[in-house]
């Protein structure tokens, strides 16, 4: 270890987050490794002082009421309370992820003259509305990025899409590895034939049924409708599918997904939450995601992990998560009808599935395991750390 490594030990480092998700799901071996050298806090709204312990990471814990939602009056009080932690603590670095928490931490520490501050866009909610709201939204991130001296994204193309619309100066942003949040468990997203076995059984799903599956939070921009009306038009042709969707109904989606699939909704699972989702890709055959909007996808990366390709909207984030025609295919956002196109391609054709499946396997495990990606932000912490004492 040189004497420049040596000088960044021992510095003190916070996490903010609205909700534990990021930082239970993406983060926690990021913080594991740099709770060995530093002395690491999370602020996070939670009621579970504890919840990192269950990912193998004792760190303190601090939880503050940072609500996701607009609350003015709300916000204001929790930005005060945080410049005030922020200037007791002296932090040496802080990293916020999420938009609002963003903001408010990036506000908070900026005043508070914490020498570091870093966020992390894992994508731009503003890109799916109109009108003035939209602009509102833009120039929060903008303030986002302008307050912070250190600013992550989880792609290469959501990266070039923030320079694009004025939000990042040409000269900021930082990309881990190949991209993505905190990459994948290999180790844990791996092919169980048990877990196909066990999966089809529960679902009455046959052996030989093609099976879709969605993972992620249920609303409107993930392209819920659009895989519902793509469902329906795969299952028109004859084919022998199913259609399951793992993830929270934020939005009374299962309703209109129910109502668009009424002909063939014996043939459309709905789980609400499931810690495993690992098994439910073992199931599957095909994954699909047609956001409308995302920063990565990592949950692509996690299906290549186990070895199934993916069916993805054409916008930036995903563009970086599938290599057309090797591990999966595209189509145009909204498009229903393209969307359909592709998962009948891969429904007739188990050959072009199981090639891009193994393709999508060995590219996961060669470039976005979380060894890969966590030691590419141990680098990142080590050079933006020196020099701050």
């Amino acid at each position: 270890m040189s004497m420049q490594d040596k000088a960044v030990l021992g510095r003190k480092i916070c996490f903010v987050a609205t909700v534990e998700w990021p930082l239970k799901m993406f983060l926690h071996e990021q913080i594991r490794a740099l709770s060995r050298m530093h002395e690491v806090v999370a602020v996070v709204n939670t009621d579970d002082r504890c919840f990192l312990e269950k990912k193998g990471v004792s760190i303190r814990v601090e939880p503050f009421d940072i609500k996701r939602e607009i609350a003015p009056l709300s916000d204001v009080i929790s930005l005060f309370r945080l410049f005030l932690f922020f200037r007791r603590s002296k932090f040496d670095l802080v990293h916020s992820i999420n938009p609002k928490s963003g903001l408010i931490a990036m506000i908070a520490a900026f005043f508070a003259r914490v020498p570091v501050r870093v966020h992390t866009f894992t994508g731009q909610v503003w890109v799916t509305r109109t009108g003035p709201f939209r602009q509102v939204l833009r120039l929060m991130d903008w303030l986002v990025a302008s307050l912070a001296s250190h600013v992550v994204t989880d792609s290469f193309s959501q990266l070039s899409f923030l320079k694009e619309q004025g939000v990042l100066p040409h000269q900021k942003g930082f990309v881990p590895g190949r991209g993505s949040v905190g990459g994948v468990d290999v180790r844990r997203f791996s092919f169980s034939k048990d877990a196909r076995r066990e999966i089809r059984h529960t679902l009455e799903i046959p052996d030989d049924a093609v099976v879709f599956l969605f993972v992620g939070r249920m609303n409107r921009d993930k392209g819920l409708l659009e895989l519902a009306e793509a469902f329906c038009r795969v299952s028109e042709t004859g084919c022998h599918a199913h259609l399951v969707i793992v993830g929270p109904d934020e939005k009374g989606m299962q309703t209109y997904v129910a109502r668009i699939c009424s002909e063939v909704v014996s043939r459309v699972h709905f789980i609400e939450y499931s810690a495993t989702p690992e098994k439910y890709m073992s199931a599957a055959d095909v994954l699909c995601l047609p956001s409308h909007r995302e920063g990565f996808g990592t949950v692509i990366i996690e299906a290549a992990a186990v070895g199934i390709p993916a069916i993805g909207s054409r916008i930036y984030g995903l563009t970086d998560a599938i290599v057309e025609g090797e591990t999966g295919l595209f189509h145009e956002v909204g498009d229903a009808e393209g969307l359909s196109l592709q998962m009948l391609r891969l429904a007739q054709n188990p050959i072009d599935r199981c090639r891009m499946g193994r393709f999508a396997h060995e590219r996961a495990i060669r470039d976005f395991s979380h060894e890969e990606l966590t030691a590419a932000m141990l680098e990142f912490y080590s050079s933006v750390l020196k020099g701050r004492r």
